[in-house]
């Protein structure tokens, strides 16, 4: 029975300008981790091979010593790794591909389908049909050929694209292009009786029909719940039969993008126990909004604290959380004479019905804040 590895969008060289250097430095080295990981998973799951559906490098330009590395990071599966030229490393007249042989980097069981030809995969019982990008976008649909390529009926035919599927992936990715480049027919698995269609471009997993689907990136890259971070191993016991897909895990950092609002003690408790739920070495956007007192403010400081030691990186966005000290807050914190006053006349104006209500709760938060963090106050409520 035929079962294959499809896997896309490694993306060796992305960077992550985003991020601190450690963080970024760190995110760009587990994509090479994960082509490692995709190296076990095919030795284990014994495929016949692994079907990389494009763009295995972010750019064209990337070093000598990043190819090699790609490469090398393949060695743990011996079978033949069958890779698409995509948009982002399309097999131009003078490629990556190129300098990528020229250096002697690729291995001979890692074969470039940079022409629109069939390649018999025979200890499989397969042809693959690719469609390789030789530019990085064209309003054509590249698998077009795949419609009228003849094949012995004992074989089944596995088809390699990397594009977007017409019609079918979210409206915010189409509308990005007054005309749509590198189009794939929705339906191209069925006119060229496909047994499968593997995919790459759209970096989360995604089926679009019975035979075709995207595997997504193997290592996450962006905010999206959208099932990174897996390829998809997919058993056809014979022509015609339907596919079996099984998404494997491959990913090491998962992404979280949380919005999170603060008005009780209780919304500070589940964002806490949120974080203490959240999977070691994640990375996580977290905007907060609200406000809290005090006490609140230390808890939460104390638990991002933790959470930065603990994940790949966290970013917070706290300039629309309020600090709101209360009463006894504002007595712990022994303010007298001058700033005394100040944060009477500040309290007074948040409970009359002031028209700068707002703006005096903001400054009183502001100071209470700055008088909390005086040495001599810690250990205070």
């Amino acid at each position: 029975m035929p079962r294959f590895l499809h896997t896309a969008d490694w993306q060796i060289g992305r960077q992550y300008a985003r991020f601190e250097t450690e963080d970024a430095t760190a995110l760009a080295e587990a994509r090479f981790a994960a082509v490692e990981r995709l190296a076990e998973v095919a030795t284990a799951e014994a495929v016949d091979a692994v079907l990389v559906a494009g763009d295995l490098f972010d750019a064209q330009t990337l070093g000598d010593r990043t190819l090699h590395r790609t490469f090398q990071a393949m060695s743990g599966y011996t079978g033949p790794w069958l890779m698409l030229p995509g948009n982002h490393d399309a097999a131009l007249a003078e490629s990556i591909w190129h300098r990528a042989r020229r250096i002697g980097a690729i291995p001979p069981n890692a074969h470039l389908l940079s022409e629109p030809e069939p390649l018999e995969l025979e200890s499989a019982g397969s042809v693959i049909l690719p469609a390789p990008l030789t530019q990085r976008q064209t309003p054509q649909d590249l698998t077009a050929w795949l419609d009228t390529a003849n094949t012995a009926d004992d074989r089944l035919r596995i088809g390699l694209a990397h594009g977007s599927v017409e019609g079918q992936l979210p409206e915010a990715l189409d509308a990005t292009n007054a005309i749509a480049t590198n189009p794939i027919a929705a339906d191209r698995a069925a006119t060229a009786r496909l047994d499968y269609l593997a995919l790459g471009d759209w970096h989360g997993l995604k089926q679009i029909d019975a035979r075709t689907w995207y595997s997504g990136t193997p290592e996450p890259d962006r905010f999206k719940d959208n099932g990174a971070g897996q390829a998809l191993c997919v058993d056809i016991d014979r022509p015609g039969a339907a596919p079996r897909v099984t998404p494997i895990a491959i990913g090491r950092h998962a992404w979280h993008q949380w919005q999170r609002h603060l008005t009780v003690a209780s919304d500070l408790d589940a964002l806490l126990a949120e974080l203490d739920a959240l999977p070691a070495m994640s990375v996580l956007d977290l905007t907060l909004t609200g406000e809290l007192d005090l006490a609140g403010r230390e808890r939460l400081d104390r638990a991002l604290g933790a959470a930065a030691g603990r994940h790949r990186s966290l970013q917070t966005h706290r300039d629309a959380l309020a600090l709101t000290p209360t009463a006894d807050d504002i007595a712990a914190l022994h303010a007298d004479g001058y700033v005394g006053n100040v944060i009477h006349e500040l309290q007074q104006r948040q409970t009359q019905g002031d028209p700068d209500a707002d703006t005096a709760r903001h400054a009183l938060g502001l100071l209470a804040g700055l008088l909390r963090d005086q040495p001599g106050q810690e250990g205070q409520p």
